[in-house]
């Protein structure tokens, strides 16, 4: 019997009257998703399950705060959260089952976009993180593969750990030496490991994801996380025109605002961030 199988049966042991898991749907740095079923009301689900070390820096109380935050966010592009828990000292959270692909089968399957499909599906993005902004929540982990197209519609999912902007000090995932985020789309300073990230993070990560929709590529690639690093801290952002010839001036200086507006010198210029996400202004 595999490892995998043996952790499905503990896993529907601990969780026995609450959801059925059937198999594994995706797995990643920090969780596994599992399809499951809802027994009170009889709905698939996706059950995200943190790895025991993140489960562990999290702590329970920790996590539920920031599941709070996100159980709180109710908008139609951004995927909402049914439940969340523990279960046999695994922390875990809940969300509706969506039927459809991410943004990165799309890109795997078209690698270029049209530029009209594009904007319309960053303007989505873009209006479920200015909605989540103007809460205090900010995402961090903006990518293709956290990006669910439902019936062609775009839905932001995996808030469930993100981090409130506010001006206490609260405890933060990061000082556990953790890094969230993945290295094609994070900001500079969230590579850098900086811990004070506020909504303008979000707002570059979103720029390159937008510039690989029309460009079929991240504005930065290399062999590895460091490569991509070092190359995002040295060289100037590339123009997307380059890449894909035609892409219209007004997209093109999207993606440069959106990229070029935080460096290391740029701090907020106050608590609020809700306008963070204006450099994302498409034609």
């Amino acid at each position: 019997m595999s490892s995998s199988t043996i952790q499905l049966e503990q896993l529907n042991a601990a969780l026995a009257g609450r959801y059925v898991l059937s198999r594994e749907i995706g797995h990643g740095g920090m969780a596994t998703v599992y399809l499951g079923r809802d027994v009170k009301h009889q709905r698939d689900v996706a059950l995200k399950v943190f790895r025991p070390e993140i489960a562990a820096a999290l702590g329970h109380d920790r996590f539920r705060r920031e599941i709070e935050l996100a159980a709180n966010l109710s908008h139609p592009h951004i995927l909402p959260l049914h439940d969340s828990g523990e279960a046999d000292d695994v922390l875990f959270y809940v969300m509706p089952y969506v039927k459809g692909e991410t943004l990165r089968h799309m890109l795997d399957r078209e690698r270029e976009i049209p530029i009209e499909r594009s904007i319309d599906l960053i303007r989505q993005v873009a209006s479920a993180l200015d909605y989540a902004h103007a809460h205090h929540v900010i995402h961090r982990d903006i990518k293709p593969e956290n990006i669910l197209l439902h019936e062609g519609v775009a839905v932001v999912a995996d808030f469930g750990i993100a981090l409130a902007v506010t001006s206490s000090k609260p405890e933060r995932l990061t000082e556990t030496g953790l890094s969230l985020g993945t290295p094609d789309y994070m900001s500079p300073e969230q590579a850098l490991g900086e811990r004070e990230l506020d909504a303008r993070s979000d707002v570059y990560s979103l720029g390159c994801v937008l510039f690989e929709l029309v460009a079929g590529e991240p504005p930065f690639t290399g062999k590895s996380a460091l490569a991509v690093t070092a190359k995002r801290l040295t060289n100037p952002a590339p123009d997307v025109r380059q890449r894909r010839p035609g892409v219209p001036t007004g997209v093109s200086r999207a993606i440069a605002k959106s990229r070029l507006r935080w460096t290391r010198t740029t701090r907020p210029c106050c608590s609020c961030s809700a306008s963070a996400t204006r450099p994302i202004d498409l034609p």
